[in-house]
């Protein structure tokens, strides 16, 4: 008897034992799943260089996620503002998900920030009369550019590298060199660096995302 009831306790030991092993290992595939759901692979990014190392414009950016538009018109810069434009800025879905769960955007991302120039002002602010009210509105487009994520390409600048394909009407070009650090990058590094060099601020999706 006293043999049966060992023989029954090394048994359910056992099974214990192995039931435990398969739920740790369960919990590790989970979270390597999670993870890999929450990054999306550097492979289907649509980051695509020239052999010189120059940017490709992205074919198809209006129809990813619009994040928003912040406008900073001459009339209300002294009458010369840097950007006197709507910042139109896109994200491919996959990586605003990545962002909404992570707080940080994963390698391979691309924001794109088009801008258009506000609609003939009529009023010295640079304002005009439409039939919703007085306002800025959407004019003509004036050029685009682009800031990219790799870690490892641009770790002298934080992560992201950018690139300017010309402020002026379409047609933009089709390539880009990186832009210089005074340029682009140095702004970025100076006031958003703690936000993934991204200005979270002005982008309600980004700015107001869940805790995890």
């Amino acid at each position: 008897m006293k043999k049966r009831l060992w023989i029954f306790t090394i048994v359910v030991t056992a099974a214990a034992t192995i039931g435990l092993v398969e739920n740790t290992q369960n919990k590790r595939v989970l979270a390597a799943q999670n993870v890999s759901e929450a990054v999306p692979s550097s492979s289907s990014t649509s980051v695509e260089f020239t052999p010189d190392g120059k940017l490709k414009l992205p074919v198809g950016f209006r129809k990813w996620v619009f994040l928003g538009a912040p406008l900073t018109p001459n009339a209300l810069n002294g009458g010369e503002a840097n950007f006197p434009e709507f910042h139109h800025v896109y994200v491919e879905q996959k990586y605003l998900d990545a962002y909404l769960k992570t707080g940080e955007f994963p390698d391979g991302t691309i924001l794109i920030k088009e801008l258009t120039r506000v609609l003939k002002p009529t009023y010295p602010d640079g304002s005009r009369t439409e039939p919703s009210g007085r306002g800025y509105f959407n004019g003509e487009l004036n050029g685009i550019d682009a800031s990219v994520k790799d870690s490892k390409k641009f770790a002298k600048t934080n992560g992201w590298g950018y690139f300017t394909f010309g402020h002026h009407p379409m047609p933009y070009a089709e390539t880009a060199a990186e832009s210089s650090v005074s340029e682009c990058a140095g702004c970025h590094l100076n006031n958003v660096a703690n936000t993934d060099m991204t200005w979270v601020q002005f982008y309600p999706i980004l700015r107001d995302k869940p805790k995890p």
